[in-house]
């Protein structure tokens, strides 16, 4: 990706946040209006009146339009891979639907996870998947689509079930050395790879054991809501699919690419073709039921699964319980996420071109006259562009560009520098409703930033973990040249 810094030394730090506070407001506004809503266009819109206040800051100090056009279609061109695999999350999931993959999943997970160890089991199964896929999008692409099922028919509050996925998703994203933001953070500090993963631990370790004490906490102390009738579930279950163990040969098989460093837009296009036929063999009932015929043929056959990949199809079930969980959007249910990651990216772009990105990094570095004073203005700066780049990357790459100079000046190492832009702007990117990753994982888990933010506790606490060990100068490694100092 683009990692140049756009500076205009004419804005002032005041003018360069008058489009976040007026951003800020107006989404707390029209939230307020609209409650959970809002994803469905406001928001959209919200962040393009925020795109012109900061045009209009841009205009007031020497900006040219066609300079902020063409930072926008820099930053929409940065998504076009995310977008893709919005798109072929949205076909997997209508296709791991109807082909019975999901739904066996839940079926076989009914018996094995008691709700007593659900959230912990939850945290630790995605814990796994991600450090083997190196992604956090696959991870809840996958099991975390399963899990939430799993969660709703045991009657779990889905935002704590989000949450549980969340937390163990970037858990592994972030220390896998196949994640792409694990190798970012090193590359823009100037440090390597597995120098980087190695001090990360140092933090990481104990906020992911703090996490799943909570989650073993809520497990065993919250009551499910409503009686969980178990086997109900299972009987609906099986009464609308044919369940089988064979059907989990598309999730293997999808993960064992990921894992071979495949990408992921392959693995995904693999895992839905292969539902699609899965479907076909397996649930001939459902694809004649989509495709409104009685006896399957191939036209009905490309029908019905064509249907699914694209569209709303709902299985019937007279289990109230099960009614969500076998309605699947398709592609067409990503659409509203793939727009407000396109807002997003205007307001982020027009931020660039301005300058006020890096003005707002800058004056974080002034305030850095202490060591722990540095490590809170990097974690001021990466939360301050997941909030107004929208983009996860850029807040690791802005404030790894601008901060590198400021660590090696105080005699600190660069993984200081690598450690805190993974424990601040890889992980809290997904608590911001319109950035990228807050809005990928709402869209595919089906709730909303707002419903998880509060369970997803290893992403919560990881940047206090950091500022935690910087005020007690916890593991901070100085420089060789500085030792003797």
């Amino acid at each position: 990706m683009d990692t140049k810094i756009n500076n205009n030394k004419e804005l002032k730090l005041w003018e360069a946040l008058i489009p976040v506070v007026a951003l800020i407001g107006m989404l707390a506004f029209n939230v307020f209006i609209y409650g959970d809503a809002s994803l469905g266009g406001s928001n959209q819109f919200v962040l393009l009146l925020g795109g012109a206040v900061a045009a209009i800051m841009g205009y007031f100090n020497k900006v040219s339009f066609h300079k902020m056009l063409d930072e926008v279609a820099n930053n929409i061109k940065s998504t076009a891979g995310a977008i893709l695999i919005l798109l072929m999350v949205g076909a997997l999931a209508g296709t791991w639907m109807v082909s019975g993959i999901i739904p066996s999943m839940i079926y076989y997970g009914l018996q094995i996870l008691s709700p007593a160890i659900f959230l912990p089991a939850t945290l630790i199964i995605c814990s796994v998947i991600s450090i083997a896929t190196g992604s956090s999008w696959t991870t809840s692409a996958t099991v975390g689509i399963a899990l939430i099922g799993i969660g709703g028919a045991l009657g779990f509050d889905l935002g704590m079930v989000a949450g549980a996925v969340i937390s163990g998703a970037y858990f592994g994203d972030k220390l896998s050395p196949m994640s792409d933001t694990t190798n970012l953070a090193p590359a823009m500090a100037g440090t390597d790879l597995f120098t980087h993963i190695k001090y990360m631990t140092l933090t990481t370790i104990p906020t992911y054991i703090i996490t799943l004490i909570l989650f073993i906490i809520l497990g065993l102390s919250i009551e499910v809501k409503g009686d969980v009738n178990t086997n109900e579930l299972l009987t609906a279950i099986t009464t609308s699919f044919n369940v089988s163990g064979w059907l989990f040969l598309v999730p293997i098989i999808v993960i064992g690419l990921i894992v071979k460093k495949t990408e992921p837009l392959v693995a995904l296009l693999v895992g839905t073709l292969l539902a699609g036929i899965f479907a076909v063999i397996f649930q001939p009932q459902i694809i004649n039921q989509i495709a409104g015929v009685e006896t399957m043929d191939f036209k009905s056959a490309y029908k019905g699964v064509m249907d699914a990949i694209t569209s709303k199809v709902v299985v019937p079930t007279e289990n109230k319980t099960l009614a969500d969980l076998f309605t699947s959007g398709g592609m067409a249910k990503m659409l509203p996420t793939i727009w407000l990651i396109l807002c997003a990216m205007v307001f982020g772009g027009i931020m660039d071109a301005i300058g006020a990105l890096a003005r707002i990094s800058e004056s974080l570095l002034k305030l850095a006259h202490t060591t722990f004073g540095l490590f809170a203005s990097t974690v001021g700066s990466c939360l301050a562009l997941n909030i107004t780049a929208s983009d996860q990357y850029l807040a690791i790459v802005v404030p790894g560009k601008m901060f590198a100079k400021a660590y090696r000046d105080k005699g600190l190492a660069p993984e200081n520098l690598s450690r805190t832009l993974e424990d601040t702007g890889t992980v809290t990117s997904v608590l911001v409703p319109w950035n990228t990753c807050g809005a990928y994982q709402a869209g595919t888990l089906g709730v909303s930033t707002l419903d998880y933010l509060p369970y997803a506790f290893f992403n919560i606490i990881s940047p206090f973990m950091t500022l935690i060990f910087a005020a007690f100068n916890i593991k901070i490694k100085q420089l060789v040249s500085s030792i003797k100092e």
